[in-house]
């Protein structure tokens, strides 16, 4: 299966304005993803989708492909569905422009169950919670699954309902139903295509969580763990967290 990965970036971010050229230990967010990105041994090529030129300038800049789509797409997965019309892949692999922390196995596992089910369209990576930071922080998604590990709901409140022990102090945080979904979102090209033609849907919109399309028009969405503890950016906060965790981490920050 020829697998290709798109990572959509703007510049009008509301919780983070210029967000995807901010800078991150010498080089810009962008850059970091994309070269993280580029080292899964599962991908043909990867792409930069954007509406921007100060984006598209940059990209070109450090060697990454750039499509240029519309800037009035409101989720990331429409503007990834517009860059990969016109590309001959049979997977697409969405990785959001502010997972600096990405491991290239990660992607390998995200697109690892497609070879084994024809039927399936569209994987999420998710891990386990383990702070209650990260439990209640808005700009975290929760996942719910069923038996099977797939997507049940998809929300930026704190769910499933915190028992007891979730209560305590940070550092004893245990909650093992509680699970955030990671941006690396492989889609079957069938499947990418049709969320872009499904008319939106009220979850979706009221939680600002484009997976909520898919599930809300009844599609299955397959929810695949795992280890890598990574931290998406989110705001000026999380940026300076990330440049801690990537410096002490030279495998994060050299290529």
């Amino acid at each position: 299966m020829k697998t290709i990965a798109v990572i959509p970036a703007r510049m009008g971010s509301s919780r983070f304005p210029g967000k995807p050229l901010s800078r991150l230990l010498g080089r810009t967010m962008l850059e970091h993803v994309y070269k993280r990105v580029a080292l899964s041994n599962s991908l043909d090529a990867t792409y930069i989708a954007t509406c921007d030129e100060e984006i598209r300038q940059a990209a070109q800049d450090f060697g990454a492909p750039v499509i240029m789509t519309a800037d009035t797409h409101e989720r990331a997965s429409d503007r990834v569905a517009e860059a990969a019309a016109g590309i001959d892949a049979e997977l697409i692999v969405m990785v959001q422009g502010d997972e600096p922390m990405t491991h290239p196995e990660m992607i390998d596992t995200a697109v690892e169950p497609f070879r084994h089910d024809p039927q399936l369209g569209c994987v999420n990576l998710v891990r386990s919670i383990d702070n209650k930071a990260d439990f209640y922080d808005v700009n975290t998604i929760k996942v719910v699954m069923n038996q099977q590990g797939d997507a049940i709901y998809m929300s930026r409140q704190p769910i499933p309902t915190a028992p007891a022990s979730a209560q305590l102090a940070q550092s004893n945080f245990v909650h093992t139903c509680a699970y955030k979904q990671v941006c690396i979102i492989p889609f079957r090209r069938e499947t990418l295509i049709e969320f872009s033609r499904l008319p939106p849907t009220p979850l979706e919109q009221l939680e600002s969580v484009d997976m909520l399309r898919l599930l809300e028009h009844g599609y299955r969405v397959k929810m695949v763990r795992t280890s890598f503890n990574t931290q998406a950016v989110d705001t000026q906060a999380d940026l300076e967290r990330v440049a801690g965790l990537m410096a002490a981490d030279p495998l994060l920050s050299s290529y």
